[in-house]
């Protein structure tokens, strides 16, 4: 499921390193795979209450969720306070859910 490049030309070697054993170990597609599912199980959530909802990793998850959003199988909905961490933020659901982003 993986799309664009993980790392920018300009990026420090190290970071071309660690996109290259993220790549190469499959954890990128698995882990878009694991976003993907937490959007559909926990639609409306932020970043941050999927991460809690599921285990995965709130950092991680986040660089997941925008690059399944660049596959067109989520988006993003609107803003709201965060169970988790308290500030106003963007909510994720899968395409097709009729009940997003209607303000």
């Amino acid at each position: 499921m993986s799309a664009a490049p993980m790392a920018r030309t300009t990026d420090p070697l190290s970071s071309h390193l660690a996109a290259g054993e993220i790549e190469g170990s499959g954890r990128r597609a698995s882990q878009q795979v694991e976003a993907l599912a937490a959007v559909r199980k926990h639609s409306g959530s932020t970043s941050h209450e999927l991460a809690e909802a599921t285990g995965l990793d709130r950092y991680a998850l986040a660089r997941r969720l925008g690059e399944v959003e660049e596959r067109g199988l989520i988006r993003r909905g609107e803003l709201r306070r965060c169970a988790v961490s308290g500030r106003l933020v963007l909510t994720w659901w899968p395409v097709g859910d009729l009940e997003a982003c209607e303000a």
